[in-house]
């Protein structure tokens, strides 16, 4: 737990501003301090001993100019202590020592490009595919979105220590296995990506449309996926498919607004007020697909194809206006490109609304015995209102009830029995 000062109100003010300021510059203290001790678990350390100096002498001694440049200095200062003092480091001392100035680091870094560059890698060590998914998820909260690990096990619904043991045996296990602190180049930086973004990704769909639950949505997981997307992209302007993601996240999190009612009730996508949707996400995702696009020198990789399905909707005024068969087309390629089941469960969506009911249940139909949909509650869910629309709605009924025995969301479950009531 971060201590915390005991004094007055100004204290306390003090203090939040240090808290504030920590999680804001936290990302780029450990990356920066990681290049010292090539190590995340230790560089995190140090970023947390910088905080606690500030904690003490900040509310006496004011806050400096410029704080983040004051934290990295101070954690810096103290990987070269480290280093230095530690026999267990005479290695890395031997390395690195002869490269390191005599003098205290300067308060601000020479060139910010190169704490860009750090911070590139530590989003590359933390998505490293030698870590299971769970753990590059944790890890990647921890050390980039800068959330505690109350915090993130409260995201994702599980025990705090499960969280703490996720993110302590990632950092163990990429000690050692000597994980480089490195951005690859060539074939495997192409993997490694895929990794990154799929992590940034699901962060983003926990928030948006919760597993488990009382609450359909957590914003906050939105807001610290959408950060690391940008984050991403402005550190790697060449790679169309960071921009792909960022436009693809900046236009979901457009519709955040209008997708739960009064009550936190989901909204489905048709009956949403559209005037509630950010305009401004929506130029901004409108802008990044732009560049993913200007970007790509080949066909369109998957987060691109999504974020131009996810632009349909935001250039339709209505429901009724949307492109359903560009939609339907988008859908296509995006399962040649990366072949799925529930890629082709949104296809079928899709089709239902450029071709009617009856051939998107065909196609669903087709998709019963893939196993990865088994207990896939969106299974059900769209075939039940494929029947309801097509009348037989004594089977939808059965479908949304089914649907509502798979999910594990609260409020998804609510919905789902409803149209199961609903249907005559």
């Amino acid at each position: 737990m971060t201590p915390q000062p005991t004094a007055g109100p100004g204290t306390s003010r003090t203090a939040q501003a240090i808290e504030t300021v920590f999680r804001m510059e936290s990302p780029r203290i450990i990356a920066g301090v990681t290049r010292v001790v090539r190590d995340v678990g230790i560089a995190e350390e140090l970023a947390q001993d910088a905080l606690v100096a500030a904690l003490e002498q900040w509310p006496r001694d004011g806050v400096p100019d410029n704080p983040g440049a004051w934290l990295m200095a101070t954690a810096r200062n103290r990987a070269v202590d480290l280093v230095r003092r530690r026999e267990n480091y005479a290695r890395k001392l031997a390395e690195i020592g002869r490269a390191l100035p005599d003098t205290a680091p300067p308060q601000e870094p020479a060139d910010p490009d190169d704490i860009d560059d750090d911070l590139l890698r530590l989003v590359f060590t933390a998505c490293h595919p030698v870590l299971s998914t769970e753990a590059r998820t944790a890890l990647t909260l921890r050390l980039l979105g800068g959330l505690t690990t109350a915090e993130i096990a409260r995201a994702f619904l599980v025990p705090e220590a499960t969280v703490a043991q996720r993110i302590v045996r990632a950092k163990r296990t990429l000690a050692t296995r000597n994980i480089a602190f490195e951005v690859p180049y060539g074939p495997d930086r192409e993997t490694r990506l895929g990794s990154v973004l799929d992590v940034i990704y699901l962060i983003f769909n926990e928030g948006y449309a919760a597993t488990a639950g009382d609450d359909w949505l957590r914003p906050g997981l939105c807001e610290d996926a959408l950060r690391l997307a940008r984050v991403l992209s402005a550190l790697m302007p060449k790679e169309p498919e960071v921009h792909g993601l960022t436009a693809l996240l900046e236009l979901q999190a457009s519709r955040t607004a209008a997708r739960t009612g009064p009550s936190g009730e989901p909204v489905l996508l048709k009956d949403q007020n559209r005037s509630r949707w950010n305009r401004m996400l929506i130029a901004r995702g409108i802008a990044a697909l732009g560049r993913a696009e200007a970007t790509a020198s080949g066909a369109p990789g998957p987060y691109t194809l999504q974020a131009a399905i996810a632009a349909c909707h935001a250039h339709a005024h209505t429901y009724e206006e949307t492109d359903w068969s560009r939609i339907a087309t988008l859908y296509g390629l995006l399962a040649a490109r990366s072949p799925s089941p529930v890629v082709e469960l949104n296809r079928a969506v899709a089709v239902s609304m450029s071709e009617g009911p009856g051939p998107a249940l065909t196609l669903v139909d087709a998709l019963a015995t893939e196993s990865a949909l088994r207990d896939y509650h969106l299974l059900p869910s769209v075939r039940g209102d494929l029947l309801a629309r097509l009348g037989r709605t004594t089977e939808a009924r059965a479908e949304f009830a089914r649907a509502a025995s798979l999910t594990r969301n609260e409020r998804e479950r609510e919905l789902l029995l409803r149209r199961a009531a609903e249907q005559p």
